[in-house]
């Protein structure tokens, strides 16, 4: 018998990059792009490569556009780092695994590198593939912070709550990583939210622009481990910005919602050098009448539309930059338990 999970990725909404520092944020998980496990019981334990693992190039420009495009890693690392997180959850838990073996494949159409939480959703399928296979059940909230461990310990990847989450959960989350709640019990308040009421999104992404999460976080956190005051402002500007959308977004009121969006990056722009492509994204959606903000760590920006006519004018405009531009198909929220 083959076990097939599946994980999508993340558009942070409102909110980011509070979500790391006990702020408050709104995210959504969409199924244009998905990252996918396959594994079947096999007397060894084997992973086997895919397309971002390969090593045998045609030439120097050839590896020089791999890098480019993949980084220096595949996906091994992120799927052996999964299982062996995996394994110790089990263990320090008195969860008793069977000693079957399994042969484990994966794939992925989200693009690489551009802030959509292509890594996280990988590893939460491959996580969602290893409890699926022993008959592992672990609650919605503890896979969310199973994957952050991961990637924060096993990978030394800087990352917040907010991506794992909204890929645990799936369809439009609200998150709240109130301080008290985190170091109290290791979660905050998660909330799925109607996502019949938001307005029209897109999200747009340039993939020559793609950039680390490594690069994005590590000074930001570093003030805010000393304590810097401008950003402890910041981190409760982006939280009280979350909690204005959702007021705005009960309300219908699609204006305040377009302004809590521009403000979420304008104040990030404050802190970070975004680079003069990611804020030429912005600029054009913003010249079409739409609100524009990162959806991660840059290289893509989600935002809202009024109509039809503006999203051709956003495509047109987008298409003469080389611009990508999709409209999120929202993934289904999930039961607990509920394995997709």
């Amino acid at each position: 018998m083959i076990v097939r999970t599946i994980a999508y990725p993340r558009a942070g909404l409102i909110g980011n990059p509070s979500d790391g520092y006990f702020g408050k944020t709104i995210a959504l998980a969409f199924r244009n792009f998905s990252a996918h496990i396959e594994l079947w019981e096999s007397p060894e334990l084997e992973l086997l490569p895919s397309r971002r693992d390969h090593s045998v190039f045609s030439g120097l420009d050839a590896l020089h556009a791999d890098v480019k495009l993949h980084g220096y890693y595949g996906g091994f690392r992120l799927l052996k780092a999964a299982a062996k997180a995996f394994y110790e959850y089990c263990t320090e838990r008195g969860i008793v695994l069977d000693g079957k073996n399994f042969t484990m494949r994966y794939r992925s159409d989200i693009p690489n590198r551009v802030g959509l939480a292509g890594s996280s959703a990988l590893i939460t399928a491959c996580v969602r593939g290893l409890m699926s296979f022993y008959g592992v059940s672990i609650s919605r909230h503890s896979l969310a912070n199973l994957v952050l461990y991961v990637e924060n310990n096993e990978l030394g990847i800087p990352a917040g709550l907010q991506d794992r989450v909204a890929q645990s959960y799936q369809g439009l989350v609200f998150m709240d990583f109130e301080r008290k709640l985190m170091e109290s019990r290791g979660y905050g308040t998660y909330q799925v939210l109607d996502a019949a009421k938001l307005p029209p999104l897109f999200i747009a992404y340039r993939e020559d622009l793609s950039e680390g999460t490594e690069v994005y976080h590590n000074d930001l956190r570093a003030r805010w481990m000393r304590g810097d005051a401008d950003v402890l402002s910041a981190v409760e500007f982006w939280a009280n910005l979350t909690v204005q959308f959702r007021e705005a977004m009960e309300a219908g009121d699609r204006a305040a919602m377009h302004r809590a969006i521009n403000a979420n990056f304008d104040k990030r722009s404050e802190f970070y050098d975004v680079g003069e492509g990611n804020r030429e994204m912005i600029a054009t959606a913003r010249s079409t009448g739409a609100s524009a903000k990162f959806a991660g760590s840059g290289g893509a920006i989600v935002g809202i539309y009024d109509d039809e006519a503006m999203f051709q004018r956003l495509s047109e405009s987008f298409a003469e930059k080389g611009v990508l531009v999709i409209k999120p198909d929202l993934a289904p929220s999930l039961a607990t338990g509920e394995l997709p």
